[in-house]
């Protein structure tokens, strides 16, 4: 396997025998991809980067409990037999 240049990041697991494939197949080094910010990508809606150990804001926990509590009480009106 090829060592990466100083200047890229260290590629492990997956990313790493994937390179090692190609490398072999084409007979050339695999070109470095850049790392991806897991925060930036476009198909995560909510995530917020947030310094290491910093709590979770309780309202979302309390918007939660009322969301899934209106949701299940609204549910059950659907079901026949209730008075």
């Amino acid at each position: 396997m090829t060592q990466p240049d100083s200047d890229s990041s260290p590629r492990t697991g997956a990313q790493a025998v994937i390179a090692d494939a190609l490398a072999r197949r084409t007979g050339a080094a695999a070109t470095p991809t850049p790392p991806v910010d897991p925060a930036r990508r476009p198909d995560v809606l909510f995530r917020v980067r947030r310094e290491p150990n910093q709590p979770v804001s309780a309202w979302w926990m309390i918007g939660a409990f009322l969301f899934v509590s209106v949701g299940a009480v609204l549910l059950l009106n659907f079901v026949p037999g209730g008075h």
